[in-house]
């Protein structure tokens, strides 16, 4: 199998062996309707791998059965309960299932959260017409069938808009039609929920298997209750999120880091691949690869990724120096960036009882992993993505030019330096330390992973106003890093 590779710009990050997930999804050994408790007409999830549109598929042979038996006056227009289905799935209105919209949660995990159930639940609802449209289940089962398809569902309280109501309980409706609608709203819920975690959401494939005592997706139920309650009570650390994401992912791990590896790929934050400057900080991303082999068994084994220090506040540290001296005014920078990385691969450690990765980066065609001058330059995987969520940008807040912090100092480092050093990286000395990478993005994600992430800000152009900003952003005391 080749090895799994992602782009950024024109860097290459590389690492372990591609896998193929598509012959999977989609092979089911059975139909979602067929015979159930007291030979009548169920509808069950059968055992597979799914993606989100999968599951999308198999939710409209719900709503065709229920336009089926609600008879002549809806005429098979879904308009109206598919308009209750979009109320459901928005963030804000009075119908919201999950209205992040009117918390306006201010902490950086639930800014990204709140914009992932609003792009999914749209998404998820254009789905659900589009596929409606093609009355795919009526053609392959027929009214007759459909029209027999009952099941008792447990009500989660979903509201309907007026219209729905009227429809799902008036003259041609009642208790076995809101019993399949009620259940429609619900796995669809469910589904938004469960792909929370994911950046790229519609790629993730998961396994659901048949639960006796579950339907469809209700197996995720009470990991999706922990999960919500730490959203919604602002507590979301990134740890929950992976925590959350093994579960809806049926990985089997009990613990959880930063991310992991389960049955059907790996999970690693979003930001792997993307520039550090603007990607997530607490999202994930499923990647198609077989991150570590194990000897015991060709299939790919479920394994959690740990930092290699769980506490960074105790992890050995190591002063930057006093590098050259620059001004905070003007960064007159003249280095030569051309033997800069080109290539960066993470590289598993399994040694030990706990599994950490590296970020080695080298330039294309060079075997060892070096930067600029032959040194050390792998960092740990966990604590480049845990120094890029605690990063910051340059923004204006309540310090104003006047009230800034006055530095001692401003130095310019190289980066052979800062990454030849043990441990994390810091100063004592209250000062501004610059560290020019010429924009290379492999370089500012191996930094990220080497200073101690207290008072780092990641600049994009140096330029006069945005060095201003960048002096007063961060924590507004102490030593200061600017990366650029």
């Amino acid at each position: 199998m080749p090895a799994y590779q992602l782009h950024l710009k024109d860097k290459r990050i590389v690492w372990g062996n591609e896998i193929d997930v598509e012959s999977l999804i989609g092979a089911y050994s059975q139909d979602s309707i067929r015979t159930g408790e007291n030979a009548a007409l169920d509808w069950k999830l059968p055992d597979g791998i799914y993606r989100a549109k999968e599951v999308v598929i198999e939710l409209d042979k719900l709503l065709e059965a229920i336009l089926v038996q609600l008879g002549e006056p809806i005429d098979g227009n879904p308009s109206v309960l598919l308009d209750s289905l979009q109320a459901n799935l928005a963030i804000s209105g009075d119908l919201s299932s999950l209205p992040l919209g009117s918390l306006a949660l201010k902490d950086k995990a639930g800014v990204e959260i709140t914009a992932q159930a609003a792009r999914i639940g749209e998404q998820l609802v254009l789905w659900a017409r589009e596929i409606n449209s093609e009355k795919r289940a009526l053609a392959k089962y027929g009214p007759e069938t459909l029209g027999q398809l009952e099941f008792r569902s447990h009500c989660y309280g979903h509201t309907l808009i007026p219209e729905a109501i009227a429809q799902v309980w008036g003259p041609d409706g009642g208790p076995k039609v809101m019993q399949l609608y009620n259940e429609y709203l619900h796995q669809f819920v469910l589904l938004r929920d469960a792909l929370l975690p994911f950046a790229n959401w519609e790629q993730v494939p998961f396994e659901v298997k048949e639960h006796t005592q579950y339907k469809g997706l209700r197996f995720l139920e009470p990991a999706r209750k922990i999960f919500l309650t730490q959203l919604l009570g602002k507590e979301l650390t990134h740890k929950a999120i992976v925590k959350y994401a093994q579960s809806v992912l049926s990985s089997g791990l009990t613990s959880a880091g930063y991310g992991f590896q389960y049955s059907l790929g790996t999970v690693l934050p979003a930001g792997l691949g993307e520039s550090a400057g603007t990607a997530a900080r607490y999202l994930l991303k499923w990647h198609p690869v077989q991150t570590i082999e194990t000897e015991e068994t060709q299939d790919i084994v479920a394994i959690s990724f740990e930092y290699e220090y769980d506490d960074y506040y105790a992890a050995p540290r190591n002063e930057a120096g006093t590098g050259i001296p620059g001004s905070k005014d003007y960064l007159h920078i003249s280095e030569d960036h051309s033997e800069l990385p080109s290539i960066a691969r993470l590289l598993p450690n399994t040694g030990s009882d706990r599994t950490t990765v590296r970020f080695s980066v080298e330039r294309e065609g060079h075997a060892s992993s070096s930067v600029e001058s032959s040194v050390e330059s792998s960092v740990d995987l966990g604590q480049l993505f845990r120094g890029h969520r605690f990063s910051y940008r340059p923004e204006k807040n309540n310090h104003s030019k006047d009230s800034a912090v006055k530095r001692t100092s401003t130095s310019i480092h190289q980066v052979a330096d800062i990454l030849s050093h043990s441990g994390l990286v810091t100063n004592t000395d209250n000062g501004v330390h610059v560290i020019p990478t010429g924009g290379n993005e492999l370089v500012q994600w191996s930094l990220l992973g080497k200073l101690y992430p207290e008072n780092v800000v990641l600049l994009a152009k140096g330029d006069q106003e945005e060095l201003e900003t960048a002096l007063v952003s961060g924590k507004g005391y102490g030593t200061q890093f600017l990366v650029l």
